[in-house]
C-alpha cells in the first residue's frame, strides 16, 4: 500500500486537457493548505502514522484522476478524507485480524457521505469528517510526530515538510540541493522507526511537552536557517523553504499562546525574513549588511516581529534562546546604518545567548559584535582562542571573521590568506563570490 511520494502536482507536470491540469492546481493547493489537517485526522482514526500518511498520498493520486474527470467536489478536503479512510480500510481488510478497527472505521462511512467519484455534486462542506474540535490537537501531535527524538534531525525535517508543510519529496530534495531518493528514503525510514518504536499518535504527556517543543522548534528553526542562507548551491537564499517554515512557526504560535519560545522563533524568522530583499542583488549576488539599501527592508514583517518579541517577553521569564536572537535582530532593524547599531546592547544580547545556548558560533558572532562596539584587537584575540580550541574547523565562518579582523589591523597579506581559505571551504557560490573578491582587493 506504501508509495513512494504524492504524485507530480505542478502545472505541465503531465500532458491533457485544461481540466486535468486544473485538477492537478486544485488537488496541490488543498494539499498544500489542508495536509496537516488531513493526516492528523487520518492518524486520528486509524491510530498509525505511517498508514496515515500512506492512505493520504493515495487519495491525492485517486483525486488527479476523478477530479479531471468530473470535477473538484464542492468540499475537497472532505472528498481526499473519505478516499483515504477507504484506503485505509482496504488495508486493514487485507490486514485481516482487524476485525474491530476495521468496524470501528467503516461506521463513519454510511451511505450520503462523501463518495470519492461522485464529483462536484457530492459531499457537504459543512459535514468534515473530522471534529472541529480535535483540530488543533491533531496538527500539534502531527508536529511532535514528526519532530519525535527517535528520528534523525534529516529525517525529522524531511518528515515535517512533508505531512505538516505539504511539500513534495521533489520539493524537498530542490530546497536542499539532495538528490530526490534520499529524501523518499529518509521519510521511508523515519515512518519505519516510528513504527518500529511503536510512538504513538498523541500530545505528549504535560511533562515532556516542553522538552518536545524543543525538538519541534529546532527543525522549524533548521529549515527557516537554510532558506534564510543556503549552505550550499548558487543562491544565497531559497525564499520559499524560507517562508514556508515561517508559515509552520505562525500555526505552531496560534496552537500555542503561551509558549514564550514559540513566539522568540516567530520573531526571530519574521525580524530575519524582513531583509530578504535587500540582500541580493540584481544578478543574486549577495550583499553585504552595511551596503544594503535599508529602505527595501520590509516594515510590515518587521512590525509582525517586534509584536512576536514583545509577546514572548510577556508570557516569559525572560528570553530564550530564539528570544534572545530576535532581539539581536531588532537591534538591526531598529538602526538606521551598521554604525548607528546599538553594539554594546548586541553584544549583552550575545552574552546572555552563550549562557543560556553556549556553541561556537554564538561566540564568533559574539566576536564580531566586540569588534564593532570596542575594536578589532580585542576581538581578534578571542577568535583566535576559538581557532585554538578547534570547535569550528573546517567551517569558512572563522577564516572570514579573521579576515575581516585583520584587514582591519591592516594585516592584508594575512587577511588575504584567510578569505581564500574561507573561499575554499564555503559551499555557497553566492558567498564564496564575495570572499574571493574580498581576498583579490585586499592589498
Amino acid at each position: 500500500m506504501a508509495r513512494a511520494d504524492r504524485p507530480a502536482l505542478t502545472p505541465g507536470a503531465a500532458d491533457g486537457p485544461p481540466v486535468a491540469e486544473s485538477a492537478r492546481r486544485a488537488v496541490e493547493a488543498v494539499w498544500r493548505i489542508e495536509s496537516a489537517r488531513i493526516v492528523g485526522a487520518l492518524a486520528r482514526y486509524t491510530g498509525d502514522f505511517a498508514l496515515a500518511e500512506d492512505v493520504a498520498q493515495e487519495a491525492l493520486a485517486e483525486a488527479l484522476v476523478t477530479w479531471s474527470r468530473d470535477g473538484a467536489p464542492a468540499s475537497p478536503v472532505g472528498w481526499l478524507l473519505t478516499a483515504a479512510r477507504r484506503r485505509a480500510i482496504d488495508g486493514f481488510r487485507r490486514r485481516s485480524a482487524l476485525g474491530e478497527r476495521y468496524a470501528v472505521l467503516a461506521g463513519g462511512l454510511a451511505e450520503g457521505e462523501f463518495s470519492p467519484g461522485a464529483g462536484a455534486a457530492s459531499g457537504r462542506a459543512d459535514d468534515l469528517p473530522w471534529d472541529p474540535d480535535r483540530v488543533d490537537d491533531d496538527i500539534l501531535a502531527l508536529m511532535f510526530t514528526a519532530c519525535h527524538p527517535v528520528l534523525s534531525p534529516e529525517a525529522r525535517v524531511a518528515l515535517t515538510l512533508r505531512v505538516v508543510g505539504g511539500l513534495s519529496s521533489e520539493e524537498v530534495a530542490r530546497a536542499f540541493l539532495i538528490p530526490t531518493p534520499t529524501v523518499q528514503a529518509r521519510i521511508t525510514r523515519a515512518k519505519k522507526t516510528l513504527a518500529a518504536a511503536r510512538v504513538p499518535f498523541e500530545l505528549p504527556p504535560s511533562e515532556e511537552r516542553r522538552e518536545r517543543l524543543a525538538a519541534v522548534l529546532s527543525v522549524l528553526y533548521v529549515i527557516f536557517t537554510e532558506g534564510s542562507t543556503a549552505t550550499s548551491g548558487d543562491r544565497l537564499l531559497r525564499p520559499d523553504l524560507a517562508h514556508e517554515a515561517l508559515r509552520l512557526v505562525r500555526m505552531l504560535a496560534a496552537l500555542l499562546p503561551g509558549e514564550p519560545e514559540v513566539y522568540g522563533l516567530l520573531a526571530l524568522c519574521e525580524l530575519t525574513a524582513a531583509r530578504f530583499a535587500a540582500r541580493t542583488g540584481p544578478d543574486g549576488e549577495a550583499v553585504l549588511l552595511e551596503d544594503q539599501d535599508r529602505r527595501l527592508w520590509d516594515r510590515s514583517a518587521i512590525r509582525r516581529g517586534l509584536a512576536a518579541l514583545g509577546r514572548a517577553a510577556a508570557v516569559g521569564r525572560g528570553l530564550g534562546p530564539y528570544g534572545l536572537q530576535a532581539a539581536i535582530a531588532a537591534c538591526h532593524a531598529a538602526a538606521p546604518s551598521v554604525r548607528e547599531t546599538d553594539w554594546e546592547r548586541v553584544v549583552l544580547l550575545y552574552e546572555a545567548l552563550g549562557r543560556v545556548a553556549p556553541s561556537p558560533v554564538v561566540e564568533l558572532n559574539r566576536a564580531v559584535a566586540v569588534a564593532m562596539a570596542s575594536g578589532p584587537q580585542r576581538a581578534l584575540s578571542m577568535v583566535d582562542d576559538l581557532a585554538a580550541s578547534g570547535r569550528l574547523s573546517g567551517s569558512y565562518l572563522l577564516p572570514s571573521v579573521r579576515g575581516e579582523l585583520l584587514a582591519r589591523l591592516g594585516r592584508t597579506t594575512e587577511a588575504r590568506a584567510e578569505w581564500e581559505l574561507a573561499a575554499r571551504l564555503c559551499r555557497n557560490a553566492r558567498e564564496r563570490s564575495v570572499l574571493l573578491r574580498k581576498a583579490a582587493g585586499a592589498e
